[in-house]
């Protein structure tokens, strides 16, 4: 039995989601929104984690490598997320934090199961669909601390809570501004959020 835990913010597709995958043989499924993920992760001790990259804190930043505590034996859970290709900055972001498994959102469902076994394997699984996306990413300039400042940004967040959320001084994450807008080639920090989107890196 492969235990499973589904962290997606929009209850209604997680309940559904998460109700079809329990119909599949040799999976036990839980499932939770993206704020108590981690203390899930912890008290359920799944083998697989599912997770929506576009559900997070609130300022785009999943918590992805927190996601995935050691588990039995100290053994980590394997991490499948459900991604877009669209998202080149959060694809880069997973495959960063170890994720194993990399299935299409806009894909048949079909594609998660076999994804959630061959990871529960330690098994590499991807979509094809999401080979521009990855493509992308290779090419991004930022750094997944630059992306995580930059997600921040995006979602209205003050240079003091940047720094607060990220365990950063004030001035570092000056720098790291300066260092974001230097390499999209952006006029300001507006701008650089305005480029960063449209590539979809945050």
């Amino acid at each position: 039995m492969i235990r499973v835990l589904l962290v997606h913010d929009a209850c209604l597709v997680r309940s559904v989601l998460a109700e079809w995958l329990r119909g599949e043989p040799g999976l036990h499924v839980e499932d939770t929104p993206w704020p108590a993920a981690l203390a899930r992760a912890r008290s359920v001790r799944p083998d697989v984690c599912a997770a929506d990259l576009d559900c997070a804190d609130g300022h785009g930043v999943p918590p992805l490598g927190e996601l995935c505590p050691p588990g039995t034996g100290g053994r980590s859970p394997a991490l499948v997320v459900l991604a877009s290709a669209k998202r080149p900055g959060l694809l880069k972001r997973a495959a960063e934090a170890g994720a194993l498994g990399f299935v299409d959102k806009a894909g048949s469902p079909d594609r998660l199961v076999r994804a959630i076994h061959s990871v529960a394997a330690r098994e590499r699984f991807v979509d094809e669909s999401l080979g521009f996306g990855f493509l992308k990413a290779a090419q991004m300039p930022l750094t997944r601390r630059e992306l995580s400042v930059l997600s921040l940004a995006a979602g209205g967040a003050s240079i003091a809570e940047i720094a607060g959320s990220l365990h950063l001084s004030n001035g570092t994450v000056r720098n790291y501004m300066a260092a974001i807008t230097r390499k999209t080639g952006a006029r300001n920090r507006i701008d650089a959020i305005r480029i960063s989107q449209g590539e979809g890196w945050v």
